[in-house]
């Protein structure tokens, strides 16, 4: 009930769902209409099944996977009616002969995901009664109607597209990276950070780089989504994601390695089992201000690079102040770092190589 709620409140994957699953309902009423009520046709279910199952995510991958399905179902459905009329019907030794052959040319590489249908096809004709010519025929007929049908109304009734998708799911990516920083940030300011806390932070830094992933992975089924899709030319012209999303995964990586470093760090020195000391007060404070600026810097990105307007709105312009500030922080930091850390070389090496990670993403941040 609350997805179908959220279904009927906004636009969004529960929207988008229900919609994928209607129009699957629909070619299967389509198909069975023109195959099963109108013509009779004798094999008429499977134009209903084969419509069901080529509603894909995309239109891309209702074509591409209409043409293997179709593949594989007219090779099982050959194979099993030259078999079936050469051994004169017997089924039993059909099938010993025939599943095993079908089931290895359904992992022929171009028919993909798609190969277990050649085995699929094959039971149809060794399990549907007297082997005919004809009705091998048939299905195979029923079969590329069924396509059609499943792929004409995918891509003519509210064709699927994935941009909302993509943009919540790089937004989620900068708002946790955010809020991580922010979280080690306090902590390290008010010196309260203890080895649970820290490792906590380290967790979700971790996890964070499975959002950039999830990321990508939306990157791209928004980009197969495009494909052949009438809806998708229009808003792909006027949207154009291609080259800011990609290069907003770039920083997001950056910042997914930069955080887990950060967090590391901070863990390993509050550990009492851990060789590095606590950081004191005067390292603390001002990194603590530095992990403050980059987590606003970060935010400002996610506002300038995925709210409608991208770098020409004023969330660009703050980012370009934010990310000055941040080197000014960084200069300050690095001029105070050595004498803080005099007799720990292992602690100056460590946050050294922090602060050169930090200007390569500040200087990411700001890429046009």
């Amino acid at each position: 009930m609350r997805t179908a709620r959220r279904a009927w409140a906004e636009p969004g994957r529960e929207r988008d769902l229900v919609a994928q699953a209607g129009k699957a309902a629909l070619a299967a009423w389509v198909a069975w209409a023109v195959a099963g009520w109108w013509l009779a046709a004798p094999m008429a279910f499977v134009a209903p099944w084969v419509a069901v199952v080529l509603v894909e995510a995309t239109v891309y991958r209702s074509v591409a996977h209409g043409l293997q399905q179709l593949a594989a179902i007219t090779a099982g459905t050959v194979v099993a009616t030259a078999v079936a009329l050469l051994l004169d019907g017997n089924t039993m030794v059909t099938m010993a002969l025939v599943l095993p052959a079908v089931l290895l040319l359904g992992q022929w590489h171009r028919l993909g995901s798609q190969g277990v249908y050649a085995a699929t096809g094959a039971l149809f004709v060794l399990t549907g009664g007297h082997v005919t010519i004809a009705s091998s025929a048939a299905r195979v007929a029923e079969a590329v109607f069924g396509a059609a049908v499943g792929v004409a109304v995918n891509a003519l009734v509210r064709p699927p597209l994935y941009l909302r998708d993509t943009r919540t799911a790089l937004e989620d990516a900068v708002r946790e990276a955010r809020e991580i920083l922010d979280a080690v940030a306090d902590g390290l300011a008010d010196g309260e950070g203890d080895d649970r806390a820290a490792a906590e932070w380290h967790a979700r830094a971790l996890r964070l780089g499975r959002l950039v992933d999830q990321a990508r992975s939306a990157i791209g089924r928004s980009t197969e989504s495009m494909r052949g899709n009438p809806r998708g030319r229009r808003l792909y012209a006027a949207a154009q994601p291609d080259k800011a999303y990609s290069d907003a995964l770039v920083v997001l990586d950056y910042i997914a390695v930069h955080t887990a470093g950060v967090t590391r760090t901070v863990w390993e020195a509050v550990d009492h089992g851990s060789k590095a000391a606590q950081p004191a007060a005067e390292i603390a404070r001002p990194y603590a201000d530095f992990l403050h600026r980059t987590a606003h810097a970060i935010g400002l990105y996610g506002s300038a690079r995925f709210t409608p307007g991208g770098h020409a709105d004023a969330a660009a312009d703050e980012l370009r102040e934010a990310v000055e500030e941040l080197h000014h922080t960084l200069d300050a930091f690095r001029r105070q770092l050595p004498g803080a850390v005099r007799d720990d070389p292992d602690a100056l090496l460590t946050y050294g190589a922090l602060l050169a990670q930090a200007h390569r993403l500040a200087d990411q941040l700001v890429q046009d």
